[in-house]
């Protein structure tokens, strides 16, 4: 039986507009944004802030991935962090009443397409440009701070999935 499923995005092809070297990032935003949607339709409200075996929430990692992106992209452009992006920060993880699972994963998706339309202007000839990170303006580069965006956004997808599939299974028992 053929099945409709889509292969995976970096399968699909190039996406048009972005730079041949930042193929990769744009993919991998794109395939943890389609990968967290699947998984969490009809994921109950009441678990998203569930902590099975200790380990990070659904919710902490759907404020968690947009936050890293912006910031990582703001590196990447050469700018310090906002006070608007600090208190972000500091709220990551935190039960905020009136949050809602639709509300994070919008949230995550205006934040997937910004990027994407931000790797669209970058050029390839800054990729190597240094850029520091943070307060103590540790240094990168363009292509490192992209590059982790990418990395950094898997991992946190895998630790999600894996923790929406324990608690649905959780509740099932």
């Amino acid at each position: 039986m053929a099945s409709d499923k889509l292969p995976e995005v970096w399968l699909r092809g190039p996406l048009e507009g972005i730079p041949a070297l930042l193929q990769p990032v744009a993919h991998a935003l794109l395939q943890a944004q389609e990968e967290i949607h699947d998984r969490l339709q009809d994921f109950p409200e009441s678990l998203l802030w569930e902590q099975p075996a200790g380990v990070a929430s659904p919710g902490f990692h759907l404020q968690h991935i947009p936050g890293v992106l912006d910031r990582l992209f703001t590196y990447a452009d050469g700018r310090m962090l906002s006070d608007e992006q600090l208190h972000y920060l500091s709220l990551e993880g935190k039960i905020t009443e009136g949050v809602r699972l639709s509300s994070l994963l919008e949230t995550l998706d205006v934040q997937v397409r910004q990027s994407i339309t931000r790797l669209k202007t970058i050029d390839p000839d800054t990729l190597t440009a240094v850029r520091g990170v943070g307060r103590k303006q540790v240094p990168s580069t363009v292509l490192g701070l992209l590059f982790h965006s990418a990395e950094h956004t898997m991992r946190h997808t895998g630790q999600l999935l894996v923790t929406v599939q324990v608690l649905k299974a959780k509740q099932g028992e």
